[in-house]
């Protein structure tokens, strides 16, 4: 036997107690890409087995004790050796001793709080994740399982138009009008355009959905715009009078929901941005701030009754609960 151990190492699994059965959904990964990993709820249990794997079967492993956590972390990318926690739980699995043989460890956390939203951003990332370790005197085994965590929220009450005018005096002056100003990441953008005085040629007219991206504080905001989706109204010139339907689908574009000073470490907030092109190639544009919310009663049906009432904390009213019944009903039906 090698001093320390060195001639004894270990392999670590982590496997969730409800692996079979839990959805998954869709995240962006840092460079682009989307993987699939296991979906949460604030309010859920996070429960299921560490697996300490010897690679040497006979030889003993020494360890300083086995512990798993489960953390809720932003980290900013200007910032990168800084991770900002936010839940930090820990459950010590073994007391410092030895392994002869491969070994299984149950772990439970229970109904834990999961406040935000996962987000990969362009200057920050919302990550929750489990890890178990093996501590040893010199060098930990440890490994990482990353979860998704969804927010879910109820219908907004106050859900009133957005009426805007965009003008330039005696030559145009345009009307436009959405039919509310907070909706559903599935959700459908219905809305007027009215030409009441056009005196400039207009060649092209579009909608754009933007995100923008708030990290840091103080001198050092960082702001990113993304146009998310453009959305061409009309091709050719509007004369006065004339009114023009919108009707733009959501569902097809990569949403989260809006995020206001998360951890006061990051925002992400949405605008619908009307663009005018004349001739001359000028551009007129008129920007208004939008609301995104996930909507909870579709996927109610997979959720555990642990997460549902944690959705009504969360809403802090009882309009949740009958939002729970009306859903219930909705699936039955």
């Amino acid at each position: 036997m090698s001093f320390f151990s060195f001639g004894q190492s270990a392999e670590i699994d982590v496997v969730l107690n409800d692996a079979e059965t839990r959805k998954k959904a869709e995240h962006k990964t840092e460079d682009g890409k989307k993987d699939k990993y296991f979906l949460f709820y604030d309010g859920e249990t996070v429960s299921g087995k560490v697996n300490v794997t010897l690679k040497n079967p006979g030889k003993r492993l020494e360890h300083q004790g086995i512990k798993i956590e489960f953390v809720g972390q932003i980290e900013l990318y200007y910032d990168r050796g800084n991770h900002h926690e936010f839940v930090s739980l820990v459950k010590d699995l073994a007391r410092p001793g030895e392994i002869t043989q491969s070994q299984t460890f149950d772990f439970e956390f229970t109904h834990v709080e999961k406040p935000y939203e996962s987000y990969t951003g362009q200057n920050v990332k919302l990550r929750y994740f489990l890890r178990a370790t093996v501590i040893r005197r010199l060098n930990d085994i440890s490994k990482e399982m990353d979860i998704v965590v969804h927010t879910l929220s109820t219908y907004p009450e106050l859900n009133s138009s957005i009426k805007m005018e965009v003008g330039i005096e005696d030559c145009l002056h345009i009307e436009f009008e959405y039919n509310k100003s907070k909706y559903h990441l599935k959700d459908v953008i219905v809305g007027k355009i009215y030409f009441l005085l056009v005196r400039i040629k207009i060649k092209h007219m579009e909608i754009d959905i933007i995100k923008r991206e708030t990290t840091g504080t103080g001198p050092s905001v960082y702001h990113e715009n993304d146009t998310i989706a453009k959305y061409e109204i009309m091709d050719g010139a509007p004369v006065r009078g004339e009114s023009i339907p919108i009707r733009l689908f959501l569902a097809g574009y990569d949403l989260t929901p809006t995020m206001r000073d998360i951890n006061k470490k990051f925002s992400v907030r949405y605008y619908l941005n009307l663009v005018l092109i004349d001739e001359e190639e000028r551009r007129y544009f008129k920007q208004q701030e939008i609301t995104l919310w996930r909507k909870g009663d579709v996927v109610r049906k997979s959720m555990s009754h642990q997460a549902a009432i944690a959705s009504q904390r969360y809403e802090g009213s009882a309009a949740s609960e009958s939002a729970l019944e009306q859903a219930a009903k909705e699936d039955s039906g």
